[in-house]
């Protein structure tokens, strides 16, 4: 296979994956946020909201490779990502602060765990496909792309622990749940913005 044709079968791979991200994501964050909403969890409104970030991360990697030349979009694209990152850490650490000051007080949601346990399953597989097309082109914002679907895979456990502590009438394990979210996603803005999408 000549390097043009090896490059063409890549960049449409790497389309499809994050049209399959972007599909997977909005169903994520409607129920997510319309339940985080009914039951006033602040972990399951920072998952919906961090499934927001994971659409506007895909679809800034497929403006990149809308272009021509993608490489020369790159950085835009990795800054992009970064401060999605950084203002879903803002938001959710200030609905834990209110869940912590009992202005919000979270409620059981079976709805919540259900969605946590199905993208528990779903993002790792998604994240290593789009992790291996993006190594194979070269893409550190792909890269990047497949690590902010991986994180998805840690705030899904994350929010999981969370809402089944919540079930055992732990409610303050809702906000420590929606804080862990907003702390890794402090650390992969700061990964995404350096362009060190590794690992």
């Amino acid at each position: 296979m000549s390097p043009v044709t090896r490059q063409a079968r890549l960049t449409r791979r790497i389309r499809l994956l994050v049209a399959a991200t972007i599909t997977y994501n909005v169903i994520e964050a409607t129920i997510a946020l319309a339940e985080g909403t009914r039951v006033s969890s602040s972990a399951l409104i920072g998952f919906g909201l961090d499934s927001l970030v994971e659409i506007a991360s895909a679809a800034a990697v497929a403006w990149q490779f809308a272009a021509a030349d993608p490489e020369t979009r790159e950085k835009t694209a990795l800054r992009f990502i970064a401060f999605s990152f950084f203002a879903l850490a803002v938001y959710v650490s200030v609905e834990a602060v209110l869940a912590f000051s009992g202005v919000r007080e979270p409620r059981p949601s079976t709805i919540g765990i259900v969605l946590a346990a199905l993208s528990l399953v779903i993002m790792p597989v998604l994240s290593l496909a789009q992790r291996r097309a993006g190594r194979e082109i070269g893409s550190r914002s792909a890269v990047a792309d497949s690590k902010q679907t991986l994180l998805c895979t840690y705030l899904s456990a994350i929010l999981l622990a969370g809402l089944a502590l919540g079930h055992l009438g732990w409610w303050w394990a809702d906000p420590v749940a929606a804080l862990g979210i907003a702390a890794i996603a402090v650390r992969e803005g700061v990964d995404a913005w350096r362009g060190d999408p590794c690992c």
